[in-house]
């Protein structure tokens, strides 16, 4: 009797791994991932060696708020800040009357002011916006022909008064597949690269692509000269220098190094935001590290599935580490600071003024911000 009972529940347990394993390699998901190759990492070295200069940060309350995910200081002097709940703050440059200056009703990644002072904000919702000084919000462009934009990310305006930003994926918007930070693990584990930098232009209302190819299309900024655009891609852990007269250019391709090239790779995080700064600095956040789980998945497609199958608790996502660098237009590090303890978790990039740097963060309770002591050398 006791043998057939030993042997009843060693059936239901090899049923229950059968089970277990045919959920672990058959279930359905939501990536078709792509081999790819990690470039080798060498850990925290110069110009990254491993510092503490960002663990002193100070902050500045935003209530009830999180995720300033970007910062810019507006053209009437009054710092702006864009949170999770699709509101913009507007704030003076200290945190004092702080206000809710617009709800999207999206979710705003980043933005920027033209010449006649209208906010243009890329909206992971909705697309590029354009909001007036007086509140009114109005859709400038929601799609590239036929194509939708499903992840505007991040914008700059030029001196012509054009503008340019990034569209992370053309496979996982925001809006569909549960927020701006799952949507970019979907796809930086998928690795299509479907991430595209976009040309918008008031004056003829119409929409180009002028790079694809990217593995999560993020951060976008001009040179000093404004004929080329530094962008971020995420997921490779680089940046890209474009001219802004390429048309349709894939980065997959080995472009022609008139066109595009390489200002920075191998980074020891994934870039994300990109600002220009002062004396030409142009600041780029490093909103996680990288990991030595993902970089040994790039060949290996099938476990990057299966690891979509386990409890999200349980996938590959890096711990917190507060990290944010300086470059000029040659690609050179001007400067490196870093929190390991990543108590201001997610550091997506860096609003420079001639007294602060303001920190921005994805998931932040508030402002982190430290002294400029780069501009009293």
């Amino acid at each position: 009797m006791l043998k057939k009972w030993l042997i009843r529940i060693v059936l239901i347990l090899l049923g229950l791994i059968v089970i277990l394993l045919a959920y672990l390699l058959l279930a359905p998901v939501p990536i078709n991932p792509v081999a790819w190759q990690a470039t080798p990492f060498t850990g925290y070295s110069p110009p990254h060696a491993r510092n503490e200069k960002l663990a002193a940060l100070k902050t500045i309350a935003i209530g009830e708020e999180t995720g300033p995910e970007h910062i810019l200081m507006g053209p009437d002097g009054y710092l702006y800040a864009a949170v999770t709940s699709g509101a913009i703050l507007r704030m003076q440059p200290d945190g004092g009357q702080r206000e809710v200056w617009v709800n999207t009703g999206g979710r705003v990644l980043g933005f920027a002011f033209d010449a006649a002072g209208n906010m243009i904000a890329a909206d992971a919702f909705r697309g590029l916006l354009s909001i007036s000084p007086d509140k009114q919000i109005k859709v400038l462009t929601d799609k590239v022909g036929d194509s939708p934009i499903l992840y505007a990310n991040a914008v700059v305006v030029a001196k012509t008064g054009k503008m340019y930003f990034t569209d992370a994926s053309q496979r996982f918007g925001a809006k569909e597949y549960g927020g701006t930070f799952h949507a970019s693990v979907l796809d930086i584990l998928e690795h299509s690269s479907t991430g595209r930098l976009l040309e918008y232009d008031p004056a003829s209302q119409q929409t180009r692509v002028i790079a694809e190819g990217m593995c999560f299309a993020n951060g976008v900024a001009l040179n000093a000269s404004e004929q080329y655009l530094i962008v971020s891609e995420t997921g490779e852990y680089r940046i890209w220098k474009i001219a802004i007269t390429a048309q349709g250019l894939n980065l997959k391709n080995k472009p022609d190094k008139k066109l595009a090239s390489l200002l920075l790779r191998d980074l020891p995080g994934y870039p994300d935001n990109l600002m220009r700064g002062l004396d030409g600095r142009i600041w780029l956040g490093l909103v996680k590290p990288r990991g030595a789980a993902i970089d040994g998945m790039a060949e290996k497609p099938w476990l990057r599935s299966l690891t979509l199958r386990l409890p999200r608790a349980l996938w590959p996502v890096p711990p917190a580490y507060g990290h944010v660098i300086a470059f000029n237009d040659a690609g050179k590090i001007l400067a490196d600071l870093q929190d390991p303890s990543g108590q201001y978790p997610e550091t997506t990039g860096v609003t420079e003024t001639a007294d602060k740097l303001y920190i921005q963060s994805l998931h932040a309770h508030g402002i982190g911000w430290l002294p400029n002591h780069l501009t009293r050398k």
